[in-house]
Parts: C-alpha cells; sequence; structure tokens
C-alpha cells in the first residue's frame, strides 16, 4: 500500500473506540492539569489571570501536548513529567496565538470561534497575558518532577529557543514583513519557523524523556517538521474566502495579498506538496516508531475530514469554492491547531 492510500485509508482501518478514548482521556488529564498549573502561578482571580485561562482552557485539539504524551507512550516513556512537560508546550503554543491575533499582527477577530483574546480583554490585558503564559510555561518545566537534571536543562533550552528570534518570534516577524513576492522556498522556511519548529521540540522533548538514542530523535524531527509543513499548508487553505469561520473557528481572507504557497504556486500544486509532506509524515513515523501505533493513529484523525475522506484531496476547484470540496476538516481550530 502506498503512503498516499494509507493516509486514505488507515484511519477507518485503525481507529477504534480503544484510541478514541485513550485520547479523550489525554485530552481530559490535560485539561484538568493546565487548569490546576494557571491556577496555581496567577494565585488571582482577576481579568489578567481570566484572560491567561481563556487563552489556553476550553477548546482547541490539543495537538501538540497529546503528540508529546502519544510519542513519549510509543517510546515507552515512564517519566512522571510527561504530563507537565506537555502542558507546558500548550501553554507556549496558546501565548503564541494571543499574539498573533493581535491587531498589529494579523488583525484577526475569531480563534477557536470564540473572540480573540484582545478583543475580550482589551489589546494591553492581552499582551500581558501572553508574558505571563510564557514564563508560566518555563516555570512548569522547572518544577516538573523526576527529570534528570541534564535532561531538565536540555528540555528548557530545546523550547526557549523554538520560541525565540530564530524561531516562531522570527517566523512571524518574515510572516509580517516579507513581503508578497517571495520565492516558495522563502514561504517554505517561514512556514517551518511559525509551525515545525514547535512541533519539532514537542517530539524532541518526548525523545529527551524517554532517553532514546539520536537516530530515532533525529527521525522524530523530521517526522515533525513534514507534519508542520502539511498544517501550515493547510491552515492556506482554510484562509481562503469562502470557507466557513464557524467551522473553521477562524477568521479567513487573512492572508489576502501575503505569500502563502497556496497564493504562490497555486491550488494544484499546493495539492501536491502537501501530499508529498504526508508521505515524508508517514516515512519518518516509521523510521522512528516503528510498529508503534498510536502516534500514527492521532496524526491520521488530524488530517482526516468528515467520513473519512482526506481533506486535502479535492477536486480542483476555484479558491472560493474549496470549502464545497471537503477541504475544511472537523474541529480545525486555525494555525496549525
Amino acid at each position: 500500500m502506498t503512503s498516499k492510500n494509507r493516509w486514505r485509508t488507515q484511519s477507518s482501518m485503525q481507529g477504534g473506540s480503544d484510541a478514541s478514548a485513550e485520547i479523550a482521556a489525554l485530552r481530559d488529564a490535560l485539561e484538568q492539569r493546565i487548569a490546576h498549573l494557571l491556577d496555581a502561578g496567577t494565585g488571582r482571580h482577576d481579568r489578567l489571570a481570566a484572560s491567561m485561562r481563556a487563552a489556553v482552557l476550553g477548546s482547541g485539539k490539543r495537538m501538540r501536548p497529546l503528540l508529546l504524551m502519544l510519542v513519549a507512550a510509543d517510546l515507552g516513556c515512564s517519566c512522571p513529567a510527561v504530563l507537565d512537560v506537555a502542558c507546558a508546550v500548550e501553554i507556549v503554543h496558546a501565548a503564541s496565538l494571543v499574539l498573533d491575533d493581535m491587531p498589529c499582527m494579523d488583525n484577526a477577530t475569531l480563534r477557536r470561534g470564540k473572540p480573540t483574546i484582545h478583543r475580550q480583554y482589551g489589546e494591553d490585558v492581552a499582551i500581558l497575558a501572553s508574558v505571563a503564559l510564557l514564563t508560566r510555561a518555563f516555570g512548569i518545566l522547572a518544577a516538573a518532577p523526576g527529570i534528570p537534571p541534564a535532561t531538565r536543562a536540555r528540555l528548557v533550552a530545546t523550547l526557549a529557543e523554538t520560541v525565540g528570534a530564530q524561531g516562531l518570534v522570527r517566523g512571524q516577524y518574515e510572516d509580517l514583513h516579507g513581503g508578497a513576492a517571495r520565492s516558495a522556498g522563502a514561504i517554505a522556511t517561514t512556514n517551518e519557523r511559525k509551525t515545525g519548529l514547535l512541533l519539532s521540540a514537542t517530539v524532541e522533548m518526548a525523545a529527551a524523556l524517554a532517553e532514546v538514542d539520536e537516530q530515532v530523535a533525529r527521525s522524530l524531527r523530521a517526522f515533525a517538521l513534514a507534519a508542520g509543513h502539511a498544517f501550515q499548508i493547510r491552515d492556506d487553505f482554510l484562509d481562503l474566502p469562502g470557507n466557513d469561520s464557524a467551522v473553521t473557528g477562524k477568521d479567513t481572507g487573512l492572508d489576502l495579498g501575503k505569500a502563502t504557497l497556496v497564493n504562490t504556486l497555486g491550488l494544484d500544486e499546493a495539492r501536491r506538496r502537501l501530499a508529498g509532506h504526508l508521505s515524508e509524515v508517514d516515512r519518518h513515523l516509521d523510521n522512528a516508531l516503528a510498529g508503534a501505533q498510536r502516534t500514527r493513529r492521532f496524526v491520521q484523525r488530524l488530517f482526516a475530514a468528515q467520513g473519512g475522506e482526506p481533506w486535502h484531496v479535492p477536486a480542483p476547484l476555484p479558491g472560493p469554492l474549496l470549502h464545497a470540496a471537503g477541504a475544511t476538516p472537523a474541529g480545525f481550530d486555525g494555525r496549525a491547531g
């Protein structure tokens, strides 16, 4: 079976109620633990604390923390800190979305089907909430139980580098100031920084906790970078005018006039590149995790639309009609999760 056909069929072949129950249990554990960690970190019940909770809790796929926990499980990791490390990653992601949505950035009004944080609480509170969430995430890493000192230092360094001037921050800067005439290669580099690097850090942190060898860690990083490119192209498709904000959970049309792969290459070439990235995802997962299936099932579901048909292969249509071909997956909440 080819990789393309595998993505097309395995979700229905392997899914099952056991996998769904496991994901639901992990998601519940994440929600409860994040709520506890945020409450412990704020100690107050004011607008700042409320905005921090609103930014993180209650919606979203929890793609990154679930991926970290599932990769760790597939690697046989028994470290008691896995849940807290996963929470730290999700809090960093939420903090980045608060800033991305600001009027001076993407000027978004919807995130995960609700008004963005600056629309709910004001721009001043939103900025402070993002800073507070970032610092809380690193505090969680510093206090997570049962991590050897060298591993803890590696986790902190990995997450700091991912967020910083060569990571998420650089990707957002390039997205804002790169201009509309960038090459496809330059756009792909920005996409990697905006989405792929945090996914890569997620699996690298799981690998560090599991104490695997470098070859496995390298395959996991390659898997995550390929997945990041795929998610960013999917996000480009979802931004096209004509997709329903009530379904996508975010504003559409914000990328009009911006340098995205869909705008630069056209729908057909973007679909082709997406299929190529998914083939890479499949290959690198095979190399890293062999027969372990938790991570594979989870990633397949992330890319599956309603009815099990992969959203990324709709019939060629004009951009505004892309949603009619099943291009909007259920529950997708914005920039790669």
